[in-house]
């Protein structure tokens, strides 16, 4: 392997080294527990933490916050507690579209205990159906959670349009931004966002730390028991380095998305441009424009997904077939199902993520090594052959 490109980013990201500098003194100089109350105050000019400067990622000048120990924790929280503490007739009714698993499976959780959960479409790019998320409101209903850009096709949501529905029917609104959070600029106050969770580990902090957002007012059941820590909502030790090193990195994802932004969407419609012209009986995946700066996601038709993976990473480049969360099932993507997709086709699909320090020479090398390995593929598969045969029509 004579290189290794990077191209899984929506997956997990490289730690800044300003971040694992920001960290190591929590580690091994603040480290006493007591201290990080003492620390928050020592840092609070250098805005350590998230206060009130760098939380304008957000934009809310009065916020709660709440630190997690990941996002799915996160989410959990938001979810379950607001729904177990509005409604213990458990008759409420959430809406939520097509999501990651972190808040699909909790939805299941609800459902077992009694809450009614209505799932709204999507159309073929991935974008929900306010229509039908209008009719599906109902005068029990307690939240509707929508995910602020899709983690597999990269689609960007109108979260405003959704949170000026919320708030017209008095609902709250919760914000899965695990994706979209220090990529793409949110406002909690102009989006009406009453909870958002976001992931450390997604813009270039630690793994194992997320924060929820939660806006002023909205009452929160705790559902981890044994200890006072964040206002009584989440009990257990705080992960002082990882809250940390959340706050660099957001604090660097502020001053650079733009930039960042800008650079990555270069690269991104290089990619797609490439891809599409040249590869034939390929898809994109999600909205053309209205997507996240970094995400490329593919169908390509008459191979298998997880061959295309092996041999990508024989070539020294990483990228995915789906969410990372579900790398282990042989399912096809239960989004690009939604989408419309036939399962034949959703599983040839393709996820490229990429990052600032990509370069258009990975873009490049990954397109050339991509059409050699698709057209090794297709020519091992009968259904192209017969295809082939019926059309008469090669990539030759």
């Amino acid at each position: 392997m004579s290189r290794l490109i990077y191209l899984d980013n929506a997956a997990t990201t490289q730690v800044y080294p300003e971040v694992v500098d920001a960290m190591l003194p929590y580690f091994t100089e603040h480290y006493a527990i007591h201290q990080l109350y003492t620390a928050l105050q020592m840092r609070q000019k250098e805005q350590w933490i998230m206060p009130e400067e760098r939380s304008q990622t957000l934009s809310e000048q009065r916020r709660m916050r709440y630190i997690s120990q990941a996002a799915a924790a996160s989410q959990t929280t938001g979810i379950k507690g607001h729904s177990r503490g509005i409604c213990r007739k458990r008759k409420a009714h959430h809406h939520i579209s097509i999501e990651h698993h972190a808040i699909l499976h909790t939805a299941q959780w609800l459902e077992k205990h009694g809450f009614e959960v209505t799932y709204v479409g999507v159309d073929e790019d991935g974008k929900i159906k306010l229509d039908e998320l209008k009719a599906a409101i109902r005068p029990d209903t307690i939240l509707i959670s929508v995910m602020a850009a899709n983690n597999e096709i990269g689609t960007i949501q109108p979260l405003k349009e959704i949170g000026e529905i919320a708030k017209e029917h008095g609902i709250l609104f919760h914000t899965d931004a695990v994706q979209a959070f220090g990529h793409i600029p949110i406002n909690v106050d102009d989006m009406h966002i009453d909870m958002l969770s976001a992931s450390g580990h997604k813009l270039n902090g630690p793994k194992g730390i997320g924060v929820m957002y939660i806006r002023k007012g909205v009452k929160i059941r705790s559902f981890i028991h044994g200890g006072a820590q964040e206002r009584q909502r989440r009990a257990g030790t705080h992960n002082v380095p990882g809250i940390v090193g959340l706050g660099k990195a957001v604090e660097l994802a502020k001053a650079n998305m733009a930039e960042r932004s800008a650079y990555e969407t270069k690269l991104r419609d290089h990619l797609i441009e490439r891809v599409t012209s040249e590869i034939p009986y390929t898809r994109l995946n999600g909205h053309r424009t209205d997507r996240l700066p970094n995400n490329a996601n593919f169908c390509f038709r008459f191979i298998e997904g997880e061959s295309m993976l092996i041999l990508l990473d024989q070539a020294g480049i990483c990228g995915s077939s789906g969410s990372a969360c579900t790398s282990g099932s042989l399912d096809p993507s239960h989004v690009l199902l939604a989408i419309g997709l036939p399962h034949e086709i959703a599983h040839g699909s393709l996820r490229l993520t990429l990052s600032e320090k990509t370069t258009l020479e990975d873009i490049d090398y990954t397109v050339d090594k991509l059409k050699e390995i698709i057209a090794r593929l297709r020519s091992m598969s009968p259904l192209y052959e017969d295809f082939v045969k019926k059309n008469g029509k090669s990539e030759a």
